[in-house]
Parts: C-alpha cells; structure tokens; sequence
C-alpha cells in the first residue's frame, strides 16, 4: 500500500515524497480505520484523503461547507486528469442527476457535496448504490457547537454511515480546541479512530502584535521593513478600496479583493498577486481560502478577528515555504471593546430572527410549505432597505439561521454555466429542421464541446460562443434560454452573486424551530472566544506561539524565540538575569541553606529556566556560593 500511494503522490500530485505525518494518516486511511488529522494551515490535509482514495477503487465523497473550495479542489483534480464533480446549493435538480448518475455508473473518484444535501432524498438513494471506498468530512470543526463555524447538517454526516458501514471515515480540521476534537470524534461516531494532530507551532513564522492608533502609517511601515508578497487583512469592503490605493499611492504595488468584485476581476487580481505582478493584496476574509502561495511573507491584520481560530488560519497563510515569516496584528483599545461587542451581537434576538425570516419569505414571495434546496440570488443591501432593517443585524441573524440548518447564505462565488442535452442525436436533428433560428447555436455546441454534452453538464462560455458566431451575449442568451424551455437542452445560467438557499420548506414565521438553548450556549461560547482573541493581543509576557498552542490545548511552555515577546524578552535579558543574581545572593546573605528547587522558588524564577541555572553555575565558579555534599546551596563567607 506504501508503494502505491507514494506512486500515486509522485504521478498525480508530482511530489518525490510526503510532508511529515502525511504518510502515516494515508497509510491509516488505507488500512481501514476512522481517522482524524488535525493540520495546521498549508499542512496539505488534501492529499491525506486523495491519495487513499485514487489508491482504492471507487469513489470518495468529500463533505464541506465552503462552496470556493469545493469548486477549486474539482478543477484541481480535473486538470490532473481525476474525474470528479462538485453538488451545491444553486444548481438545478436535473444537473444533480446527471452528476449523481455519473458517480453510480461513470468512473468519476470524488464527490464533493456541502452537508445540507446529505438528508435529501434525491443525494441518498443514489449514495446507496455508488462504491463509496471512504467519506471525507473536511473542515470537521463545523460538527461540534463548541467550534466556531457550528453547521448542524454536518450531524447528518453520522447517519450516512450505516449505508456503508465498512467504509472509513476520515475527518480533517486545521484547527480544533480539545472539547472540538472530541465532539469530532463522537458525533461522526468514529470506531476508535487514529488521530493525528501535527504541532501548532509554525517555526519560521513570527507573530507580533502593535498597538497603532494610525494603521495605514504602521502597515507601510512593516511593508517597508518586510520585503515580498503580502496580504492585509481589512474588515470592510470600503477600507479593501481605500487601503489599496494610499499603498499605491506611496509606491507600494496593491490592489484589493472582496466578495462584492465580479468573478474576472477577482480573478485577474488574484492571479496578478500569485504571479507577484501585485505585492500587496487587500482583502476581506472572503480571500485565501484554498489558494496555495508559499511564499507570502507578511499578513497584517488591521482588525482584530472575532477568534484565534480565524486569526490562526488567516496568519497561517504565510511562510509556507518554510522560509521565515511575519504575522501582524494591529489593534487599539477601541478595537478590543468592538471585538467584545459584535461578539455579543452576534446572536441578534428570537424575535428578530424570525422577522428576517419572514422578510426573505416575503422577498422572494415563498409559500408556506416551499422552496426546499431552492436558492436564490441576494443583494443584503437591498434585502435591508425594503424592509427596513439593520444590515449587521440581518446579517447575523441569517448566520443564525444557518447554524439552525433552515437557510445558508454562499457570500458570492462564481459559477459558470453549464449545459447538457436532454434529447439524443437523432431527435436533436429533428429539432435543428424545425427550428433554423437554433441551427447555428447547435452546430457551434457541437463543434466546441463534442459528444460529451450528451452525457454530462459542461461548462459553457457564453462570450467566446458569441464571439464564433459574431453575435453579442445578450443576443445568445435567448436562445440558450429558448432551447431550455423547448426540453432541447438544460442550460443552468451563470451565477456571480451571493445566494441564499432555503434548507427546508419554508415555515411560518411564528413556528420557526429555533434551538434556544443552543443558541444561548453558541452566543456565550462566541462571547468567550472574543474573550481569549483579546487576551491574546493584551498578553505580552507569554510567547505567542505558545499561547495559541495552548489555546488548541497543545501542552507547551518553550518560546519560539522569534515573536515579538521573545524578541523583547532577548532585549532585556541582561536587566532581568542581574536581577535574578541579586535575589539569590540576597536570599543567601540571611544565612539559609536551600536546595536549588527552594532558592529558584524563592526568587520567583521557574525551575527548569535556562537564564536561572546559567545564573546559578557562574555564582559558584565566581567562588560566591557552594553547593554542599547534600545538594543545598550556602553563601561563602569572604
């Protein structure tokens, strides 16, 4: 099994060998057992469930949560020449069963399915009769409630199981809390699983965090100092624009990312900053998920993130190259009582959820009883104005309702269009006879995309297939459109904007299942997160890579050496250890006797340091103390 995974490694992925513990989670997975990694940011969590399951034969079904990365990951594998397909919510019903088809009787080796589509009934019977060889369940953290993106679809997940009893199940998260990783381990009712957990110390990146009243002043600064590509991280869409264009204006190359661009010009910025035509890219959170950059050297957060989770990923995106990075943290005293402030806002009141809810139902002119996985187009801004309501209020109470499992809202990403035939080649003819308006579109198609169109969705490019036939796009869409309404084709139109989806038939307002307990429990747990976020800014004692390792409950009191408490520390070791010396000296004047454990106590200095027991050796070569024949120290007399 070695042998054929490290094969597969070298002819898919074109690596000589696997990172540390990549190996050993495949080799768990092949062997059969449930198992769970946890992996730092850029710790290559992919290729732990890919490789095993291009190794085994049939398919695997990857379940996650974030649209962007289920459709990068399937571009991924398709340019490598792996089959695979991606079910989300937007798509119509009859795309769905083509691709499930696909995945029962076509050779395709990943699924990827968000978690709302577990429970449907159209997604299960089809799971029944596909060769699923193991369940990938990625970013597992949406499971427990203690984590901080609770998704209670993922619950599913568990249920699914005894439809394939004997396949293993691995879970993979790159950042999970001890009561997370064990809420992972019971609510997917993993069989004694392996579990791996990789350090959360990143040795070549140093964490600094400054207090800066004027952030602009202080983020040219560290770009001045820190040379390379960069990401700053922003909270608003506007401070994206404004950042990036003082940094240009001072000669510093940037330009600014947010759901709210269009797919091309995301797409052009995004490839212009990798290919390091741009330096610097200014963004909302909405960018870097699954976008591999090894050699981003800064991330500067100008907001404080609402968790150290978040903040952990965010930062984690730079120095995967090993080479040594830098993550900064910005913050005034304003901002940490902000922090605190949208943490407790961020569970708005019942009956303001539920008038949201009414509101979208009334928006979209939803009927009780309807709209099951029905997704549709949403503009907040908008959606808040018609109805009069706060935006940042609306906004969490429709995270609310996602965490509830009644509606998910996808913060806009981008979906090309797609296209099958419905009819086969001989009625298709008959229909270009009958209609010549069609005939040209239908040649093109052809032509363009060959006979695959009959057997799968694939997708299309509306301006390239007007440019060939020297007609605009609104000129070509129509057709499109009218070949669909005929049962000619399917044609599922592109879409570029945020989308809410209905997760179940739409209730009565009134008698939405809201869970409030749970609810009370989320919000006190987000009250707490916003609590170790901004102990982690205001604590400059303790390393900060050691304090994130104990916040994931990763037991280690060892400095990195390179944050900027280790560094402040280095600058006044010589202040601190003459201090220490005087203690001990003091201590011993009085005539005691002590064992090194008493002395050290004494002095307040910890019993393993280094600084302390260098201290103690070079007091008795200066002849200042002895250690006597039973281990106690004394002073000698002069």
């Amino acid at each position: 099994m070695k042998t054929k995974a490290l094969s597969v490694l070298q002819k898919v992925y074109g690596y000589d060998d696997f990172r540390p513990m990549q190996e050993d989670i495949v080799l768990s997975v092949l062997s059969g057992k449930d198992t769970v990694a946890l992996l730092p940011t850029g710790g290559g969590k992919s290729i732990c469930f890919q490789v095993p399951a291009l190794v085994m034969d049939g398919i695997c079904v990857v379940v996650s949560p974030l649209i962007a990365l289920m459709k990068d990951q399937v571009e991924n594998l398709r340019k490598k020449g792996v089959l695979s397909a991606a079910i989300y919510s937007g798509m119509r019903k009859r795309e769905i069963d083509t691709i499930l088809d696909n995945c029962i009787y076509g050779n395709y080796k990943f699924l990827y399915v968000s978690p709302e589509r577990l429970k449907t009934d159209l997604f299960l019977e089809r799971f029944k009769r596909m060769k699923v060889n193991m369940v990938a369940v990625d970013e597992a953290h949406c499971i427990s409630q203690w984590g901080y993106d609770f998704r209670p679809p993922y619950l599913e997940i568990a249920e699914i199981r005894k439809f394939h009893p004997e396949v293993p199940v691995i879970a993979l998260t790159a950042s999970a809390t001890p009561s997370v990783k064990q809420d992972i381990i019971e609510k997917l009712k993993l069989d004694a699983p392996k579990v791996f957990i990789k350090s959360f110390a990143r040795k070549n990146l140093s964490y600094a965090v400054r207090e800066a009243e004027n952030k602009l002043e202080k983020v040219v600064e560290i770009l001045q100092k820190i040379e390379g590509s960069s990401i700053v991280y922003v909270r608003s869409r506007k401070a994206c624009k404004e950042i990036a264009i003082a940094l240009g204006q001072m000669g510093i190359p940037a330009t600014f990312y947010h759901a709210g661009l269009d797919k091309e010009m995301r797409e052009s910025r995004q490839q212009d900053w990798k290919l390091n035509r741009t330096r610097v890219m200014v963004a909302t959170n909405a960018f870097g998920m699954g976008i591999d950059k090894p050699d981003v050297r800064s991330v500067i957060h100008v907001n404080i993130p609402e968790n150290l989770e978040n903040y952990y990923q965010e930062a984690g995106r730079a120095g995967r190259d090993e080479w040594k990075a830098y993550a900064v943290l910005l913050y005034t005293e304003n901002d940490l009582k902000i922090l605190q402030e949208r943490a407790e806002q961020a569970y708005p009141p019942v009956d303001y959820i539920k008038r949201v809810y009414q509101s979208l139902a009334n928006y979209y002119r939803i009927a009780v009883g309807s709209s099951l996985m029905v997704s549709y187009d949403f503009d907040i801004g908008s959606f808040t104005q018609t109805y009069n309501l706060d935006l940042l209020m609306t906004y969490h109470a429709i995270k609310v309702m996602q965490e509830e499992g009644l509606v998910e809202l996808s913060e806009g990403f981008y979906a090309a269009s797609t296209l099958k035939f419905l009819v086969d080649q001989t009625q298709l003819y008959e229909y270009q006879i009958a209609h010549a308006k069609l005939d040209p579109l239908i040649k093109i198609l052809l032509r363009t995309y060959g006979g695959e169109l009959f057997s799968d969705f694939l997708k299309i490019y509306e301006e390239k297939l007007a440019k060939v036939m020297q007609v605009s796009v609104a000129e070509i869409i129509p057709l499109f459109e009218r070949m669909d309404q005929l049962g000619i084709v399917a044609y599922n139109k592109r879409k570029d904007k945020p989308q809410v989806t209905f997760l179940t038939p739409r209730y009565d307002a009134g008698k939405l299942p809201l869970n409030l307990s749970r609810i009370k429990e989320r919000r006190e747990n987000s009250v707490e997160k916003a609590k170790s976020m901004a102990q982690y800014v205001k604590n400059n004692i303790l390393c900060r890579t050691v304090q994130i390792q104990q916040y994931f409950g990763e037991e280690h009191d060892k400095g990195c050496g390179i944050c900027d408490v280790c560094l402040q520390k280095k600058k006044n070791l010589p202040a601190i250890q003459e201090k220490i010396r005087k203690r001990m000296l003091q201590s011993l004047e009085e005539g005691e006797v002590m064992t090194r454990e008493e002395l050290l106590e004494k002095v307040k200095a910890p019993q393993d340091d280094v600084i302390s027991l260098e201290l103690l050796r070079e007091l008795e070569e200066e002849g200042q103390i002895t250690t006597q024949a039973d281990g106690r120290i004394k002073l000698e007399t002069k």
